[in-house]
């Protein structure tokens, strides 16, 4: 699934850096078009929400758990999540998915996460 627009309530979730230098990727498509903000690496940002994949899998994992928790709180917004840490970062599904396990119903995980976590939903 491609997001390339957010119906009001909608919060596209990217992958961002320590800086919060949202220069590639989908972190540039989220400061280009969803109101991330530059300088802010977690977290919500206008109509979008970043997670530090670049700082090490122990740090990506707090953050994601911190991402499950804040969209549990927020259920009147729904989730859309890019496959965060498979770009530049350079993980693999398989290595990051996890990180995502116990997410609410308002959070949409992309297929090959799904798949990874053996849910027929993406």
């Amino acid at each position: 699934m491609r997001i390339d627009s957010l119906q009001p309530g909608e919060v596209f979730v990217f992958g961002s850096n320590a800086q919060g230098a949202h220069g590639g990727g989908a972190a540039r498509f989220a400061y280009d078009r969803f109101g991330a903000v530059w300088g802010q690496s977690e977290g919500l940002q206008g109509q979008s929400y970043g997670i530090d994949t670049m700082s090490g899998l122990a740090v990506f994992e707090e953050q994601a758990v911190r991402f499950v928790a804040f969209a549990g709180e927020h259920p009147e917004l729904r989730f859309l999540v890019t496959e965060v840490g498979c770009g530049i970062a350079g993980y693999t599904p398989e290595e990051v998915a996890g990180f995502f396990r116990g997410a609410p119903e308002n959070v949409v995980l992309p297929e090959s996460f799904a798949k990874v976590l053996g849910s027929a939903s993406a």
